[in-house]
């Protein structure tokens, strides 16, 4: 996967001095290695005729070798189930395509144990392996949870079975590392009561493995997306960021509604405008463009807000987006790039990762309010949206994003950014860096379209894609005015369009930041 190899380096560039995680499937698949859509396998056990255990780690080295040759860092997933170990082992390696039935990839290695020592055992191996291999100092910042969607077809068995394959697994982990940072469930949003479930027995319940009262939880996961749909009549995508937020908001509510869990890290496991990464269709065509960039800008703030609302305390969340191998160009998947050409999503991740320092307070008056959002999504007025930061020396980062649900051309926002509390002290020599992703920015996607959508593109033709794919500066004049009160600095913001300014060599006057 020459294409993934390269994508990750640019991931782990991201990064800098803080880590960059990456989460994958079907560690402990059973095949040779052949990839194929929803599908991965490392032969890492296996067992002779008499069921003893045998354990190859070749291919599952190569995996991590390269993760961590690029600066990232694993988000390990225990799962899924090995064939050996299955207690419905055929069919195993499903055959899943676009258009087919979703529930054709649920095959022998979503199934339960025929024995959960055994499953044990393989996850005590693998951890004991990669602390030889990587060092106790590097394992012991990695996160590590349990299997993927068990509410789901991911996992066949009861809830019960699922609590005891976690309960054995982290049991295991924590034999070989003490110090191992596990959490979970995962679940695809709450999963009704499926997650809360699960965090009450982690709290109280009896352990399957040990025996004791409760199962260690240093961070609890759980995963959150939208609902688009194509609209027959106008011939648009219509998102919904608002089905998004909700389930954020659900699943914070719920674990607030548990005492013994008060300041307890949540990662949202996968966030996402939709779940179904690998699939294509008219109600997906939006990924390519900047509709996906625009709704990553305006929701992900809002997690910030939700978590405010509920006291929890947010780490952290992930994309479940990375990139097909050997795929048509702009092939409509959900991936941060197609055949090495990056796409406008992954410039806004560019835009979050040179954020830096801590947030400062920042408002807009055609924001649309959280409790809006969560109700009625983005219908009528577009959201045109703020967050900042503020660094160790005082330089302002702030982001502006310009979003609506529906996937149509409209109006620039004119915007007036105001900076409150602060002056230049030279503003002859204040320094302004701002980068765009819009139609003609940071797009690679529009660049594909212009030259009329290669699918073969020449070598002078993959040169200017790949450029195209960049972060991009916005190359007009940028002036700002003092107004004594603090600076003001006027922007044309196009629709779909996401800004971030980096403004430096700041002062502080009042005592207050901010945008």
């Amino acid at each position: 996967m020459e294409d993934g190899k390269k994508l990750l380096s640019k991931l782990g560039q991201l990064g800098g001095n803080d880590r960059v995680f990456f989460r994958a499937h079907q560690l402990f698949n059973t095949g040779e290695g052949i990839h194929a859509l929803k599908w991965g396998s490392t032969n890492l056990y296996t067992e002779d005729e008499h069921g003893n255990g045998i354990f190859d780690w070749t291919i599952a080295d190569r995996i991590y070798d390269t993760l961590l040759s690029n600066n990232v860092t694993p988000y390990v997933q225990l799962g899924f189930m090995p064939k050996a170990l299955s207690v419905k082992p055929e069919p195993y390696q499903h055959s899943w395509t676009p258009g087919a039935p979703y529930s054709d990839i649920f095959t022998g290695w979503s199934y339960m144990p025929k024995s959960y020592e055994k499953w044990a055992e393989i996850c005590y191996q693998w951890t004991k392996h990669v602390i030889e291999r990587y060092g106790e100092d590097e394992v012991k910042t990695w996160y590590w949870e349990t299997w993927n969607e068990p509410n789901l077809g991911y996992w066949q068995g009861t809830h019960e079975e699922f609590c005891a394959l976690n309960d054995y697994a982290v049991a295991a982990v924590r034999r070989a590392l003490p110090s191992a940072v596990i959490g979970g469930p995962e679940t695809a949003d709450t999963g009704g009561d499926y997650m809360s479930k699960f965090l009450q027995h982690c709290v109280r319940g009896r352990n399957h493995a040990t025996g004791e009262i409760g199962t260690p939880l240093d961070f609890i996961s759980f995963h959150a997306k939208g609902s688009p749909v194509f609209l027959e009549k106008e011939q648009y995508v219509r998102m919904d960021a608002g089905c998004h937020l909700r389930v954020i908001d659900g699943a914070f509510a719920d674990i607030a509604s548990i005492p013994e869990l008060a300041g307890k890290p949540i990662i949202i496991g996968e966030s996402d405008p939709e779940g179904a990464a690998a699939d294509r269709g008219p109600h997906l065509e939006y990924r390519n463009g900047t509709m996906y960039s625009s709704y990553t800008a305006a929701t992900f703030a809002r997690k910030h807000e939700l978590a405010a609302k509920h006291g929890v305390d947010l780490e952290g969340a992930l994309t479940w987006a990375f990139e097909f191998e050997n795929q048509p160009f702009f092939a409509g998947f959900r991936v941060l790039a197609s055949n090495d050409v990056d796409l406008p999503i992954l410039n806004v991740h560019r835009m979050f990762a040179k954020m830096k320092g801590e947030r400062i307070e920042a408002s807009s008056s055609h924001q649309v309010a959280l409790e809006t959002l969560l109700s009625e999504s983005v219908r009528e007025e577009p959201d045109v949206g703020v967050v900042a930061t503020v660094d160790e020396t005082n330089n302002i980062y702030v982001m502006l994003w310009h979003y609506h649900d529906d996937d149509i051309g409209g109006p620039s926002a004119e915007v007036t950014l105001v900076l409150e509390g602060y002056h230049a002290s030279k503003i002859s020599d204040h320094k302004i860096k701002h980068w765009r992703v819009d139609a003609e920015h940071s797009n690679a996607f529009e660049a594909w379209k212009k030259m009329g959508s290669p699918q073969t593109p020449s070598h002078a033709q993959l040169t200017q894609l790949k450029l195209a794919g960049e972060l991009e500066f916005l190359q007009v004049p940028t002036t700002l005015r003092d107004q004594g009160a603090g600076l003001t600095l006027d922007i044309t913001l196009p629709r779909q369009a996401v800004s971030l300014l980096v403004i430096e060599n700041m002062e502080e006057v009042f005592g207050q930041n901010k945008a």
